[in-house]
């Protein structure tokens, strides 16, 4: 029966590992990979994530399973980080899930149970966003999210929204978006948060890289003013990216709704697809983050080495916005832009410049991971850029 399935298409971006790898120039530069590097290029594990592991080793006395619903010392102790100190607890809970692919996966099909018959989406974004709807069998249905200038386009949400209604769900990001690095502003997310409850629509919000563009409390802006004025949303977090746990696959999984009774409804829901996926969570990094949230000190170190990553992305933004422009290609907008990533309006035929002729890997899409860039390889990077743009 196996001879029946069709072979399908490589990873673009696992493909653009492997050519990387294979490149034997010393001064080759990996832009593709989404994760972040220090100024040495090197992704380290976060001190205060070594110091809460270690204290995991020593206190750790059994590796029972926890259940579908993972560490729930974890997903509360994320609460007042996410949904803000003063937050109504009795209308939210969560559960933890395997990284935040997992959570958005759990959080689709949540709303596939609920009666979700359309996800609207603003495009260009996370390429798994669509195949994991897709894989739940709701139609996708897609708007610009980025203006020619490299702003957030908020009258096509508003066009797109005044087409939905009950039956749909809009996905948004709630920082940092990728790939675009293009945020809705403040002010922008005041309009959208009464928008979306006037039009009885269910939001869900990935919230993937808290803290990694302006600060824990700014980056969760959008996301409580959103839930200040809708009934009920569907929130998908990350610890992969603020707390450096790729491979540990850290995330969790938020209901917010307006009563007891259909929060009960909606967290055994999850807790039941869970089960039927993967049964329960990964629990090293899990355990990890809940030991440095319920301690002082490590939090205070775990906000620190946070800043530092922040502050390194916004001098390689500077940078690059203080070119202005390299051949018609506009540099500015990557300053106000936010996060690991950004896009750049380049032909398949420059991309594949870059790489041939400058050894320098992005996604076939002009997606730049911007912690792949330091001030060793950043004026090469503006050079060939200029050579390959003219």
């Amino acid at each position: 029966m196996l001879e029946a399935l069709s072979p399908q298409p490589a990873d673009a971006l696992l493909g653009l590992i492997k050519l990387y790898n294979a490149d034997p120039r010393a001064d080759k530069i990996d832009l593709g990979v989404g994760v972040y590097r220090t100024s040495t290029g090197e992704t380290p594990v976060f001190r205060a994530i070594k110091a809460a592991e270690a204290r995991l080793v020593e206190t750790q006395d059994s590796k029972s399973y926890l259940g579908p619903d993972g560490d729930m010392g974890f997903v509360h102790a994320l609460i007042p980080y996410i949904f803000g100190a003063g937050f109504d607890r009795a209308r939210v809970e969560g559960m933890q899930a395997p990284g935040g692919t997992g959570a958005v996966r759990l959080a689709v099909e949540v709303a596939k149970r609920a009666g979700v018959r359309r996800i609207l989406m603003g495009v260009p974004s996370w390429p798994n966003h669509a195949q994991i709807v897709a894989a739940a069998g709701i139609e996708l249905v897609t708007f610009g999210h980025v203006t020619p200038e490299g702003t957030a386009d908020l009258d096509a949400l508003k066009t797109a929204l005044g087409q939905a209604g009950p039956g749909d769900c809009v996905m948004l990001h709630g920082c940092c978006h990728n790939p675009s690095g293009v945020d809705y502003t403040e002010a922008q997310w005041d309009e959208i948060a009464p928008l979306l409850a006037s039009r009885n629509v269910l939001p869900l919000l990935d919230l993937a890289y808290q803290g990694l563009g302006a600060g824990m409390e700014a980056d969760a802006y959008g996301l409580r003013r959103v839930l200040g004025a809708v009934p009920e949303a569907l929130v998908a977090y990350s610890c992969d990216k603020n707390f450096g746990l790729y491979r540990d696959r850290v995330g969790a999984f938020y209901a917010v709704t307006s009563d007891a009774e259909a929060l009960n409804r909606a967290m055994t829901n999850g807790a039941s697809i869970a089960r039927a996926s993967w049964s329960m969570p990964p629990d090293h990094g899990a355990a990890a983050v809940r030991i440095i949230l319920g301690d002082a000190a490590l939090t205070a170190m775990w906000l620190s080495e946070l800043d530092d990553m922040r502050d390194r992305m916004r001098q390689v933004r500077d940078r690059l916005a203080a070119a202005q422009h390299v051949g018609p290609i506009a540099m500015a907008p990557l300053g106000i832009q936010n996060g690991l990533f950004s896009i750049l309006p380049l032909t398949p035929a420059q991309i594949l410049a870059l790489r041939d002729k400058h050894g320098i890997y992005m996604a076939g899409s002009g997606r730049i991971n911007i912690a792949g860039l330091t001030t060793g390889n950043i004026e090469q990077f503006i050079e060939a850029l200029r050579t390959v743009a003219a």
